[in-house]
Formats: structure tokens, sequence, C-alpha cells
């Protein structure tokens, strides 16, 4: 059995208080005005994410989803069409592709709605751990799951509470030594400290809230 984290009641709840003050991306939010949310619109607004800027996801994500909504409403429309709504994204004509294909399969093979089930989920084309697991616990709303993508990988190794090379061993450690509690909040309060605070090239831990339970490990450099 490995050994818990220090200070996680802690750590928590001073990340929470530091990170209010900022936006949520469009694929963690429990309810939005713009679209409707459903694990649907939660597994396109993933797809759409990837590689592409919040800012560019959720301006697309609304263009898209805010009348084409369904796998019925979304096959109806023409490859062209729906590169059109969500470009500029980024691979956005891959893209486009993809989601009639995921649609095409959601409705052939799952009487059109997306699986309650993480692995028929993965099964989806092009859809990987990380999207599966944002689809269970802010699509689905199911707990047990916890998303990992390049900030939740890098922040715990910087951390020390975990020492791994990818995402999916970042996953598998934190289930052991992560309250549960705790699962469904860790994704989004991690890819925002990621990308406001503990920064990817020299963090600013002169304003990081949890300075004093860091170890800081292969940070050379700070602000």
């Amino acid at each position: 059995m490995m050994q818990g984290i220090e200070h996680i009641d802690e750590i928590f709840r001073l990340l929470k208080k530091e990170l209010e003050q900022y936006r949520l991306p469009i694929v963690s939010r429990a309810e939005g005005k713009e679209i409707i949310h459903t694990p649907f619109t939660t597994l396109i607004s993933c797809i759409l994410s990837l590689r592409t800027k919040d800012e560019v996801t959720e301006l697309a994500s609304i263009r898209l989803l805010k009348k084409y909504n369904t796998p019925e409403k979304l096959i109806q429309l023409p490859e062209e069409k729906i590169q059109s709504l969500i470009y500029p994204v980024g691979f956005y004509k891959t893209k486009a592709k993809r989601i009639k294909e995921i649609s095409k399969t959601i409705l052939d093979d799952y009487s059109g709605e997306v699986p309650k089930n993480f692995d028929e989920i993965l099964k989806l084309k092009g859809v990987g751990r990380k999207t599966a697991n944002i689809v269970m616990v802010y699509g689905h709303k199911e707990q047990g799951f916890i998303p990992i993508d390049v900030h939740c990988h890098r922040i715990p190794n910087r951390l020390g509470w975990v020492k791994t090379e990818n995402p999916e061993q970042t996953e598998n450690a934190l289930k052991k030594i992560l309250p549960e509690k705790y699962w469904g909040d860790f994704n989004h309060l991690f890819v925002l400290f990621g990308k406001t605070i503990c920064v990817p090239v020299s963090p600013f831990c002169s304003r990081c809230p949890i300075q004093q339970h860091c170890k800081q490990i292969a940070v050379t450099k700070n602000r």
C-alpha cells in the first residue's frame, strides 16, 4: 500500500480558494448557459479541445453545439459545415470527420446515447483515456475516475506525490494515494493550476498557495 499524501485536505482547500477567480474550461463545467450539458456535448467539446486553447474551444463548442447538440442532429450536417463551425480549432478537418464518425457509432451501436461505461467510450474512434475519463466525470457525473492531462501528470510529479513517466502511470498511482473524495475535483483544479501558476517552465512559486507543501522536483528556475 502506497503512503498517502500529507496535508491533502489543506492543499485542496488552498487550491480551491486561489483558483475560484479563474474560469473553468467548458468541458469541466457543471452547467452552461450557452449549450445543454450532456455526456454527448461533453464528449464533443473534449474532442474539440485537444491541442486547442480553452477560449477557442469554448467558442467553437458554442457555435457547433448550441444548435446541433445530439448525434442525430450532427450526423445530418455535411462535414464541411462542421469544419466551418469549429474553425479555428487545431486539426479542425480531422476533428470534423471524427465527430461525424463518433455520432454515427453512437447512433448505430449505442441507441444514440454515449455509453456509461469507460471501456465502451474508449472504443469510440480517436477517444483516449483522458477524454473517456472526462466524459465519465463531467458528462455522466460518475465517481471513480481521474482525467489526466499534461498538467495533471506534471504537477503531482513536481509536488513529489508520484514518480511516473506518463499520464496513465500517473492516473494509476494517484488512485492509490489520493482520497477518492478529491477525484472529481482533481482534473479541473490542476488544469487551472497548471495554466496559471504551476506552469511548465519557470513556475510562479512566489505566489503559489501550496508552495510549503511542494518538493519542487525538477524545478530549476522559478518566479
